[in-house]
């Protein structure tokens, strides 16, 4: 019992950082915030054009993948302006890179809501 509960409690405890992570994400990125707001308005969409059950996976999966890069892009960032504080054009190239990982998911994720959003769309205008 008593092993249960230790693991129980790490995991929570990592539950916990990893929510600390999100929290601090949105505050200091602006990115974030802009990504928030982005997720916000796909929900609202979703629901106002009651997409279907397959069309709301899609619609997550998509979200879920640009908020991915952009905490990945975070991190890289932070650990590259702690690593080296002057231009460094490795670390650069690195960064620039990161932050290409961001755009190609944000512009897949407009090309799947397009893909889900228009039909529906259409659909309603005929």
């Amino acid at each position: 019992m008593a092993v249960c509960l230790a693991f129980a409690e790490k995991r929570w405890r990592s539950l916990r950082h990893a929510a600390h992570g999100v929290c601090r994400l949105v505050r200091a990125e602006a990115h974030a915030r802009i990504h928030l707001a982005a997720t916000l308005l796909v929900g609202i969409a979703g629901l106002a054009l009651r997409v279907s059950m397959e069309a709301w996976r899609w619609l997550i999966l998509a979200c879920a993948l640009v908020w991915v890069a952009e905490a990945l892009n975070t991190a890289i960032e932070r650990l590259a302006d702690r690593v080296c504080a002057a231009h460094d054009p490795a670390i650069g190239a690195a960064k620039d890179l990161a932050a290409a990982a961001v755009l190609l998911a944000a512009v897949a994720v407009l090309a799947i809501g397009a893909s889900l959003v228009l039909p529906v769309l259409a659909g309603a205008r005929s």
